[in-house]
């Protein structure tokens, strides 16, 4: 190599070096720390376009019921569960991450009158175990006093007063974990201050025993 061609060699190698940032001022070190946060972009990053989940042939849904046309119906992401229904979106993080979580589905329904609101949720995980765990992670956010009987289901019935809507709200709820999957059921009805209400319990552990039945099916 002639002094002019090495030269050249030199200065082309000082561009290239300028343009991508390697130098001594940091810029490849901050490069190299973003590189791990790619294996958790479902986490992370934009909420994914996917198409018809999965797990919507294994929602059990109530009899009678309506669509809900102001909530969503479908499969979600981790991401898209993260930005639209976790209320500790740090904590549930975590918890997913650690179920390695597959994907899941919400749907929610109306009462024929309107008046109360069903929402299941499903979870799918990486085994049984870790979906024992996700189960008890999410059942922990919150304060449950009052069980009622459903058989290998955690429950909850109660009424309470909603400061945000100034109504008493009545809700009755159940969480099961099925093989690799968490189910979360809830039947909420809001009304009035003064109005006599009652958790639907009922109708809870009826869904809750036509959802365990449907993922126990041999088809599943």
């Amino acid at each position: 190599m002639t002094r002019n061609a090495a030269g050249i060699a030199v200065l082309v190698t000082g561009l290239l070096l300028a343009v991508t940032g390697c130098g001594n001022d940091g810029a490849g070190s901050a490069s190299a720390a973003e590189t791990p946060a790619a294996k958790h972009s479902a986490l992370t990053g934009t909420a994914d376009k996917t198409a018809k989940s999965t797990l919507a042939d294994l929602v059990a849904l109530p009899r009678g019921y309506v669509e809900d046309p102001g909530n969503p119906t479908g499969g979600f992401t981790a991401t898209s569960y993260l930005n639209t229904w976790s209320a500790d979106p740090a904590l549930d993080r975590a918890l997913l991450l650690n179920a390695g979580f597959v994907e899941g589905y919400r749907a929610t329904r109306l009462s024929p009158d309107k008046k109360k609101r069903f929402t299941v949720q499903l979870f799918k995980t990486a085994s049984a175990a870790k979906a024992q765990t996700l189960q008890s992670g999410l059942w922990k956010q919150d304060t449950h006093e009052h069980p009622f009987a459903v058989p290998d289901a955690l429950t909850d019935a109660k009424v309470e007063y909603d400061g945000g809507t100034d109504q008493s709200v009545a809700t009755a709820e159940a969480s099961l974990a099925i093989g690799q999957m968490v189910v979360e059921l809830t039947i909420r009805e809001a009304a009035a201050l003064g109005t006599t209400l009652t958790p639907d319990t009922a109708l809870i552990t009826t869904l809750a025993k036509d959802q365990r039945t449907r993922l126990t099916a041999p088809a599943n």
